[in-house]
């Protein structure tokens, strides 16, 4: 909980701040803005870190094999990193590049995901065998 609101009040100083510097010095506005977006992201590593641990004792409670937790992931983290992308984008005024990120982020979750959709026709071939 202190986490979360560490990282509300950095943003609502990032946003405050970049607001009032937008009409004096555009340029500082925009390194403040990112600045601030930095030290978001780090306060969320320490959030990540104690998630991992809590997914790897979820992965051994059910056998989950490693390598599809592994593709959830990578998935999760394309994600977000075009999310993140394409907002600084955005935010730079080229909206149709972050479009382009954002459809390259979606194709890629696609091509990651198709381990796991054989994975759940092989399990759902091997009920209906049983059938």
């Amino acid at each position: 909980m202190a986490e979360v609101v560490k990282i509300i009040g950095v943003a609502f100083l990032t946003a405050i701040t970049g607001i009032l510097l937008k009409a004096t010095k555009p340029e500082l506005a925009f390194a403040v803005t990112e600045t601030g977006t930095i030290v978001c992201l780090l306060f969320l590593l320490d959030l990540l870190q104690n998630s991992f641990g809590v997914l790897s004792a979820i992965v051994s409670m059910t056998g989950i094999e490693n390598g599809l937790v592994r593709i959830l992931l990578k998935i999760v983290g394309v994600g977000y990193l075009t999310e993140f992308s394409a907002g600084i984008l955005n935010d730079f005024g080229s909206a149709a590049i972050a479009d382009k990120v954002t459809l390259g982020g979606k194709l890629a979750i696609v091509v990651l995901s198709l381990p796991i959709l054989e994975s759940l026709l092989t399990i759902m071939k091997g009920f209906l065998a049983l059938v």
